[in-house]
């Protein structure tokens, strides 16, 4: 069974490390296209609401909810499962539908009036955008059943669809439509309109594309009967505590771009008090919120991914249950702890190679890698946290991890609010939220080893022994190289230091795993 969920975490790991690369093209065009201003936080903001909905109810609490649920009842009958599926799916899209439309009217209500072009403008973007929200959490949906028939790969493919939609229209499909109109092809505000209505465009794409990955599992020929209609009561009554649970992460994300967003929002002042964070800052943050989430969604989440169908056939064997956990924990920071070593010392060269060009300048470059610097620390807690809270999911027991993220959530908004008004400005932000994600991942931890017995054994210990060695080992290599390195450099120059970097640290971490003989290598190579 060991090899079975890594064998689906390589799948969705190489599909997602695809949509990630095409991820990073996307924000690399809007980068250089719209820098880092009023116009790119009007869209960062507006693009943080489907996508909170999609990462807590989509991606998190029904998807986490209804997964366990549906693959007991279809490993058991067949029918039933294919009832449940249909009730989900059809009855979501409907909730999700009227959410929709009442946001849509909160907004009418409370439309923006006045002056200030920037709020009106993130009126409009989330007005545009609010759409996608149920178009993409019912493609997480129909992923959930794709994954407990194993079938992983189409949901993992369908962001590629997203970027490369929103890279064409950024960078030539919006500007040849802005002259046919007569509009002038240096109007931003013009621009990123139709940049947000070409994601409601790939929104439809994805939808398709889901539907017929489907098509063989004839969900629609599910005949609903009272077994079906009690396990769709199941699936709601605990995709609620859910929401904040799996999703805290996201949560403590939305309030930073909140907090980050003040300015284009409201205005620079608070209570006749300059504001301490600047326009921009919610741009800034969300391109290094794309950094960190680049080793997070490639390798943590697909390994939480992978490993929760597994996790929720196993809930009885408790002997079976421990020891997927373990070896999920030692494969996640296996992953984690150089990924957070390699991102804090490789920062500014791969935000410049990223990001940097036309509208992005080097000081927009300084400031996004300072805020990634403050993320970074925590990439392997971060990918922790998916797998433990989908192990209380697995168990039936939702309510564990809410307590917790409810906590964190609370900590995470008065570490912002306090270190906002520090040096460290935007940056706090990252700060809080790493801090945040290290502390709920030592809390969970020990409410789970306290049910199922402990998972950090003599064995799991010194895995992250030997994984924090060889780490250290590659930050010394990586830190000596970089003295030696330019800081200042053309694209190609930039480009060229990290990709050796990389090479340079990726093959140092890779002899320091075989000299130690750790199996984490193996497993995360594919082999036994």
């Amino acid at each position: 069974m060991a090899r079975s969920f890594e064998f689906h975490a390589r799948t969705v790991s190489a599909l997602t490390f695809l949509s990630r690369i095409t991820g990073l093209a996307r924000d690399a065009a809007m980068s250089r296209v719209f820098g880092v201003g009023v116009v790119t936080d009007a869209f960062s903001f507006a693009f943080m609401v489907p996508n909170l909905f999609r990462r807590l109810f989509g991606e998190g609490a029904l998807t986490s909810s209804f997964l366990p649920v549906y693959a007991q009842v279809q490993d058991r009958d067949p029918a039933v499962g294919k009832a449940l599926a249909r009730m989900v799916l059809s009855r979501v899209a409907v909730f999700l539908a009227a959410v929709c439309i009442l946001g849509e009217v909160i907004l009418w209500i409370f439309w923006p009036t006045g002056g200030q072009e920037s709020a009106i403008l993130s009126a409009r973007m989330v007005g545009i955008l609010l759409p996608y929200m149920p178009l993409i959490c019912l493609v997480a949906l129909m992923g959930a059943v794709l994954q407990v028939h194993h079938r992983f790969g189409p949901t993992a493919a369908a962001p590629i669809i997203l970027n490369l939609m929103i890279v064409l229209t950024s960078v030539g499909l919006a500007p040849s439509v802005m002259r046919r109109i007569g509009f002038d092809p240096l109007n931003s505000n013009t621009h990123i309109t139709i940049v947000a209505m070409s994601v409601l465009v790939a929104g439809v794409l994805q939808w398709i594309w889901s539907a017929w990955s489907l098509r063989g599992l004839e969900i629609q020929r599910g005949v609903i009967c009272p077994e079906s209609r009690q396990k769709f009561i199941q699936v709601i009554r605990q995709a609620i505590p859910m929401a904040l649970g799996l999703g805290v992460l996201q949560v403590n994300t939305f309030v930073d771009g909140l907090i980050a967003s003040y300015p284009t929002l409201i205005g620079p002042t608070i209570f006749g008090i300059a504001y301490p964070l600047q326009e921009g800052s919610m741009a800034s943050i969300s391109f290094a919120q794309r950094l960190y989430e680049f080793p997070l969604g490639v390798f943590g989440i697909s390994v939480a991914t992978a490993i929760f169908p597994q996790l929720s056939r196993e809930a009885n064997n408790p002997e079976a249950f421990r020891n997927s956990m373990a070896r999920a924990l030692r494969l996640v920071m296996f992953i984690g702890f150089p990924a957070s070593i390699g991102l804090m010392l490789l920062r500014v060269p791969l935000t410049a190679t990223v990001f940097q060009g036309e509208l992005f300048s080097p000081e927009d470059t300084e400031r996004v890698a300072t805020i990634l610097l403050a993320y970074a620390p925590a990439i392997w807690a971060y990918s922790a946290n998916q797998v433990l809270t989908r192990a209380f999911y697995a168990r039936g027991e939702p309510m564990k991890p809410v307590m917790v993220a409810m906590s964190m959530v609370v900590l995470n908004f008065i570490l912002n609010i306090t270190l906002i008004w520090t040096p460290l400005r935007t940056a706090g932000l990252a700060l809080s939220t790493a801090f945040c994600a290290i502390l709920q991942m030592i809390i969970l931890q020990r409410l789970l080893a306290h049910h199922v017995g402990p998972m950090i054994t003599g064995d799991v210990r010194t895995s992250w022994l030997r994984t924090l060695l060889v780490s250290a080992v590659m930050g010394g290599v990586l830190a000596g190289a970089m003295m030696f390195a330019p800081s200042e450099a053309s694209w190609l120059v930039m480009a060229s230091v990290l990709m050796g970097m990389v090479i340079l640290g990726g093959g140092t971490f890779f002899v320091g795993a075989r000299i130690l003989r750790m199996p984490e290598l193996r497993w995360a190579l594919g082999k036994q």
